[in-house]
């Protein structure tokens, strides 16, 4: 899979606080898959802290050219807010995003400037602390195997970046993993090769948009179908 095809998302929720002349910003962000999953968490974000003088709502929906944007400033002056941190959410290369600001006021105006830099700022924090996914088309099998060949078995599912669902002990060991699909040809070839022809997958299911978290992009990236990686360079 080529750089450009990836779909990083976030993996789950961050926040994050900073403190600027005594104005207190707290960023939330959260995976959203659409629009109306964005709406909902914005909602629930802006009762979570009912007290606050702002909610800054921005939201990026898609990946690449087929994106829904919003952003609001929320009653702070017109561009110092929303837009902002919209800015943030676009050059992340991240979609599938809502993001809330909330502000509390403490009693020092920033102006147009500090407040542009405030929000940004905010917006970064909880961007970088975001857990991170790649969404893929990713194949379920299921295939039974002898004991001897578990641990073999098990290390070429964590090579091809891969997730063990089930193992059932019986006479023989019954195991369902999850791969993403591009490296579904060259894991079956190497249980062909466990097995010498015996170990015999069943396709169970195929989910095109399946989430594989990761530590940090550059790991994703960096690794090649050598090492298992599940990305062609």
């Amino acid at each position: 899979m080529d750089k450009e095809e990836l779909k990083f998302v976030p993996a789950g929720e961050a926040r994050s606080e900073l403190i600027v002349a005594k104005s207190r910003f707290i960023a939330c962000a959260n995976h959203a898959d659409a629009v109306e999953d964005a709406r909902e968490y914005i909602a629930a974000i802006t009762s979570g802290y009912p007290d606050a003088t702002h909610h800054v709502p921005a939201f990026l929906i898609g990946h690449g050219a087929s994106v829904i944007t919003h952003c609001s400033d929320n009653g702070e002056p017109s561009g110092t807010a929303g837009r902002p941190v919209l800015s943030v959410l676009t050059g992340s290369g991240l979609g599938d995003i809502a993001v809330v600001v909330v502000r509390y006021f403490g009693g020092t105006k920033l102006g147009t400037g500090g407040l542009v830099r405030a929000y940004t700022e905010a917006s970064q924090r909880v961007i970088a602390q975001l857990p991170r996914a790649v969404k893929v088309s990713a194949t379920t099998l299921m295939f039974e195997l002898e004991y001897a060949q578990l641990a073999t078995a098990r290390r070429l599912v964590n090579q091809h970046r891969g997730d063990i669902l089930d193992e059932v002990f019986q006479a023989d060991v019954c195991m369902t993993v999850r791969l993403i699909s591009d490296q579904i040809p060259e894991f079956e070839a190497a249980l062909r090769n466990l097995g010498r022809g015996s170990i015999q997958p069943l396709l169970v299911e195929v989910n095109p948009d399946s989430l594989f978290p990761f530590s940090s992009t550059a790991d994703w990236l960096q690794a090649s179908p050598g090492n298992a990686s599940g990305m062609k360079k």
